[in-house]
């Protein structure tokens, strides 16, 4: 016992530091019941921290898939506005995108791939059921532009464009809503404002979009059947969608996009232009600040409990210096120095936030998937929060284990072996 108690000069710095651990667990096992209601402050301010991490980190994550899964590299060219009677529409309101735009788009260097995109909203029918949706007029291109998958059949090609056929790609939820009992709609006929048209394919279950749209609720069709056979209009176009060729090729092409469509339509400096590029690249950046800012806040608010943790671990070490003061006496009696003294008491409050940390961080995790099972909400714990976490209460033991400590370490061997 005296070994353990005197802090000997022969020993190795980390025969001493084993020593003091030791010393520190034993201390602590002494009292299990404070010391884990003096953990139970850290495990609850580290779960806190872990579990609003994983829901900051999560809704990050979750917005940037839903905004690429709009497309890759995507920019929207829509139309400008339109002034009728003093009265403004809003974009798109004017008709000053042709075909010609879009095949003058798809020629630049930095533009992969261009799909016009014509809406109407209409009823669509196939025997006795019927359903309202949006038809879109597209090109072939569109399939790789958004990223989205065939699901069963073939999808439109450059010849059903050029002959403008009669031919349809439906979405799930068109393919659910007119076909209940048909396990395949190929081959089978729809009308569309009272134009008939073939199913030749069935796009794969995408479900909504970031902002809540049902995506599979559309019926695509060749742009140039959508303009000859459904809106009446042979040149205009409601939008374009376009693919840059690569991440760092978006802006780039923005600007090529913009410059070209200037000199087209003819429009100069400081005439407003009569259309508008639109980058998902910076509504995604928006998005994930935002995400990124509360993300911050939540850890914020939840570092205050690892804060109100290290003051129960202060106030119990105090009252633990207390306690043992005939022991401090003791040791020191025996030959123990104060930053020994000071050592085994800090080791004390280090060991107690750093195995409340570990437990802290079993029970964020555990707090992640409950939260991810009971609230549908996408949870991510990075590997750099455990480590971060930890680390800090760790930093938090040090911190507030201190000032007893170095109370523990000044005390006087006479007065502390006198100690009642």
């Amino acid at each position: 016992m005296l070994d353990d108690l005197n802090a000997g000069r022969e020993r190795s710095p980390w025969v001493h530091a084993l020593s003091t651990l030791r010393l520190a667990l034993r201390a602590l096992l002494r009292n299990k019941a404070r010391s884990l209601l003096t953990m139970l402050g850290v495990i609850i301010g580290v779960g806190a921290v872990i579990v609003t991490v994983a829901i900051g980190t999560g809704a990050r994550l979750s917005v940037a898939q839903q905004i690429s899964s709009l497309g890759s590299n995507l920019l929207i060219v829509v139309p400008g506005s339109v002034q009728q009677q003093g009265a403004r529409t809003g974009a798109g309101g004017a008709s000053t995108l042709t075909i010609d735009d879009g095949l003058a788009i798809a020629r630049l260097p930095s533009v992969a791939a261009v799909s016009p995109s014509i809406n109407v909203r209409t009823q669509v029918l196939s025997n006795d059921q019927n359903w309202q949706t949006t038809v879109t007029g597209v090109a072939p291109s569109y399939t790789y532009i958004r990223q989205w998958k065939l699901g069963s059949g073939s999808f439109i090609s450059n010849a059903d464009v050029t002959n403008a056929a009669k031919v349809a790609v439906l979405g799930q939820t068109v393919v659910d809503n007119l076909f209940p009992t048909d396990p395949s709609p190929l081959g089978r006929a729809v009308l569309i404002k009272g134009v008939p048209f073939t199913v030749i394919g069935v796009m794969s279950a995408r479900g909504q979009s970031a902002v809540g749209q049902d995506q599979d609720d559309t019926v695509l069709i060749p742009y140039s059947s959508a303009t000859q056979r459904l809106t009446g209009a042979t040149s205009g176009v409601g939008s374009y969608l376009v693919s840059a060729r690569d991440d760092a090729s978006t802006s780039l092409a923005e600007a090529q996009i913009t410059q070209l469509l200037e000199q087209r339509h003819r429009i100069l400096r400081p005439s407003d232009d009569d259309f508008s590029v639109r980058n998902l690249a910076d509504i995604a950046q928006a998005a994930s600040a935002t995400s990124t800012t509360l993300e911050y806040l939540l850890a914020g608010v939840a570092a205050v409990s690892l804060l109100v943790g290290g003051i129960g671990i202060m106030n119990i070490m105090l009252v633990s210096v207390t306690e043992r003061t005939r022991e401090i006496g003791l040791r020191m009696a025996v030959g123990a120095r104060g930053r020994v003294i000071l050592w085994q008491f800090l080791v004390e409050a280090v060991v107690l936030a750093t195995i409340g940390g570990a437990f802290g961080v079993v029970g964020g995790a555990l707090g992640s998937e409950l939260v991810s099972l009971l609230a549908h909400w996408q949870t991510v714990i990075p590997a750099g929060a455990i480590a971060l976490a930890v680390g800090f209460a760790a930093a938090v033991g040090m911190f507030f284990g201190y000032y007893p400590a170095l109370k523990a370490s000044r005390l006087n061997p006479i007065e502390a072996l006198r100690f009642e």
